[in-house]
């Protein structure tokens, strides 16, 4: 069974991010635990979903949307929460191929798989800034 440290894997991924939100002005806040968060998840899987939100973020939001990720321990793992503060995501989004922004909704399905295949679950709000708010429920090994 595939595992890897959520911590160092997300905070890797929005390391890598965030020279390109600085370009484009973008506020990030960023909360990650200061210890590791073992996830039923390889890190090649963890970080593609990572990277496909923040991806979306980039994409589908206007230059200087802020954004904020947290993940936090949660009693069957771990939580990864990636909100910005732009149009929000249609409610049919979830489903591959259906965006209406000329997006496959590629992006979404990968990390869906990833929280999936830990055991865990996908799901798509409102966030607390009115945008998405796409929240990944990622199981401990």
């Amino acid at each position: 069974m595939p595992s890897s440290d959520a911590t160092s894997v997300v905070g890797d991924r929005v390391r890598f991010w965030s020279a390109l939100a600085e370009d484009q002005r973008r506020t990030a806040t960023v909360e990650v635990p200061l210890s590791a968060l073992p996830v039923r998840a390889s890190a090649e899987d963890l970080a593609a979903a990572v990277d496909a939100l923040l991806e979306n973020v980039i994409a589908h939001t206007p230059e200087g949307t802020a954004f904020s990720v947290r993940l936090s321990a949660v009693d069957s793992g771990a939580r990864l929460e990636v909100a910005d503060g732009g149009p929000g995501i249609p409610t049919d989004a979830e489903l591959r191929g259906r965006s209406d922004r000329g997006s496959s909704g590629l992006g979404l399905d990968i990390a869906r798989r990833c929280a999936e295949s830990s055991g865990g679950t996908m799901t798509i709000a409102r966030g607390p800034s009115g945008g998405a708010l796409v929240t990944l429920l990622l199981n401990s090994p």
